[in-house]
């Protein structure tokens, strides 16, 4: 019988990745989108097809997490075997600015699938993946992190993963549902949004190679982070929902580099030099700053045999190469315009 996934955030990085995986896996797949005047799904394109035939396993459904009637009503009518909850105003920096949206979309958002899947489980077990992130664990207390590292959020984004983490914990114990919290460190790829640092660098990197900008400005660049490839953590996900028992896991590397030291591989692989370059702006500082973060993913190689397999000056020339592709294009374009 064929399994029937919902995937919140599915337009985003690890959600175009994990639908692959999914579909790969012969699943039926469906995705929460947000209604906006342009369509938004670029990461899906390439696997999406006309719903309306035979072979069509990928599915698209408008809504919002932080209506919780509309999700319930979903997932009701839906019945997933799986729900991976990856939906999320998931911008540290912007979260400072925008702390009670970041709130209602990813903390609330969360409890309104854990509710939603509480409702279906009184008809049919479906099992819930809620997306941790390593930024619940702030100005930490132990290095090398792990699933016993309490949390010090430094952040309004991380405050709401924290709450989200939580309730997840509270509805599994509570109502015996098979929720799961994947606690994952930061995982880049080439369809990584473009303000985030790592495809930030190697945006600016690229086209500054072509002569198509000059500069690029970054905020602290002595933090340290824990960095792997988006496609290897999406299978990490996946085979929590498959684990015996229902369980929180890390995800990581279990390697840190600076953001300094990334940008150096990146430019480096372009034959250049970082430092004529890179100009500091203060704007991009964070009020409370999370200076280092390194998982120990020692759970999930043992009970899940899972382990990272991409290494940061792979994953870093992986997205120089998409990028460059994309700054020639854009050269091209230029030139003709």
């Amino acid at each position: 019988m064929t399994k029937k996934a919902l995937i919140t955030g599915i337009t985003g990085q690890d959600g175009s990745y994990l639908a692959e995986l999914l579909l790969e896996k012969g699943y039926e797949v469906h995705g929460l989108v947000r209604r906006s005047s342009t369509f938004g799904t670029e990461r899906l394109d390439h696997i999406y097809k006309d719903p309306h035939t035979p072979d069509a396993r990928l599915f698209l459904h408008y809504g919002d997490l932080t209506d919780g009637q509309s999700m319930t009503n979903l997932v009701l009518d839906l019945e997933p075997d799986e729900i991976y909850n990856l939906g999320a105003q998931s911008h540290v920096r912007v979260s400072f600015d925008q702390p009670a949206y970041t709130f209602q979309a990813t903390g609330g958002g969360a409890l309104n699938v854990l509710e939603a899947a509480r409702q279906l489980n009184k008809k049919k077990l479906t099992k819930v993946y809620q997306a941790s992130s390593s930024e619940m664990y702030g100005d930490v207390l132990q290095t090398p992190q792990t699933e016993l590292t309490p949390f010090r959020p430094q952040s309004p984004y991380a405050c709401a993963k924290v709450y989200a983490f939580h309730q997840t914990v509270n509805y599994r114990d509570s109502y015996d549902m098979f929720a799961v919290n994947g606690i994952l460190f930061n995982h880049e790829s080439p369809r990584r949004g473009e303000t985030f640092v790592t495809r930030k660098i190697t945006r600016a990197a690229t086209r500054i190679k072509l002569g198509l900008q000059e500069k690029l400005y970054l905020g602290n660049l002595d933090a340290k982070r824990d960095w792997g490839f988006a496609k290897d953590y999406v299978e990490g996900m996946w085979r929590m929902l498959q684990h015996d028992e229902p369980d929180d896991f890390v995800l990581a590397t279990g390697e840190t580099q600076t953001v300094r030291r990334f940008a150096e591989l990146v430019f480096e692989q372009l034959d250049m030099n970082p430092d004529d370059y890179i100009e500091i702006d203060p704007r991009y500082f964070r009020p409370a700053e999370v200076n280092l973060l390194l998982g120990d993913a020692s759970k999930a190689k043992e009970k899940l045999g899972w382990t990272a397999t991409t290494s940061l000056e792979e994953l870093a020339q992986l997205m120089v190469d998409s990028d460059l592709e994309i700054a020639r294009q854009e050269a091209v374009i230029l030139s003709n315009s």
